[in-house]
């Protein structure tokens, strides 16, 4: 998965790949749709109940994509458990750069509690951590757009988006900015990427 993250693959389609056991170039777009909700819905430590209803299929063969998910990535499944005996052990979890969530739910009486709890200890390192780096993408691009004596300002952040405000004089200073600051405020084993788009209006840069 790491290797096709920096090939630039198509990540989904490569899921789809190996959990349907087919070649990359026979891959359907219904397959690549249901390996993008295992995808996510691994992340969010989602049940064979809750695949099944969002990609509507039978819960057994929801079952079956999990399975064949983590076995193929067996990287990820270890990665998933230590993150639950963690937690359990610990009482909290933290993201890569090391903020904290206390997860006292792991030790309630209700079983339903107990399994919001693990899932949000498996959500957070992940989920986390990408809001650690777009926080620190702000402060960078804030302080380059103060360094060069900009007009230009951040005026709203929507989960892994940046929208700025821009003079049109200073537009193309502005995206290398925007481009360079979110792509490289830190280093991970896989590249970061960035799309920018401008318009007059939010909706244009849609």
């Amino acid at each position: 998965m790491i290797e096709a993250f920096k090939c630039g693959a198509d990540i989904h389609r490569e899921v789809a790949s190996k959990v349907f056991d087919k070649p990359l170039e026979e891959v359907t777009k219904e397959e690549r749709t249901k390996a993008k909700a295992v995808n996510f819905g691994i992340v969010y430590g989602i049940s064979d109940f809750g695949l099944a209803e969002q990609i509507h299929t039978s819960r057994k063969q929801a079952k079956e994509y999990i399975a064949q998910y983590l076995e193929k990535y067996s990287g990820i499944k270890d990665f998933m458990e230590k993150i639950d005996i963690d937690a359990k052990e610990n009482g909290y979890v933290t993201t890569m750069f090391g903020r904290r969530r206390n997860i006292p739910e792991l030790k309630s009486q209700n079983f339903m509690v107990r399994q919001f709890g693990s899932r949000a200890a498996l959500n957070m390192p992940i989920q986390g951590t990408a809001a650690d780096i777009m926080k620190m993408a702000m402060i960078e691009v804030n302080k380059k757009i103060e360094e060069k004596n900009q007009k230009s300002k951040i005026v709203l952040q929507v989960h892994d988006e940046l929208l700025l405000e821009v003079p049109e004089e200073e537009k193309e200073e502005a995206i290398e900015i925007l481009k360079n600051s979110m792509e490289n405020v830190v280093k991970l084993s896989v590249p970061l990427t960035a799309e920018i788009s401008s318009g007059e209006t939010w909706n244009d840069c849609k």
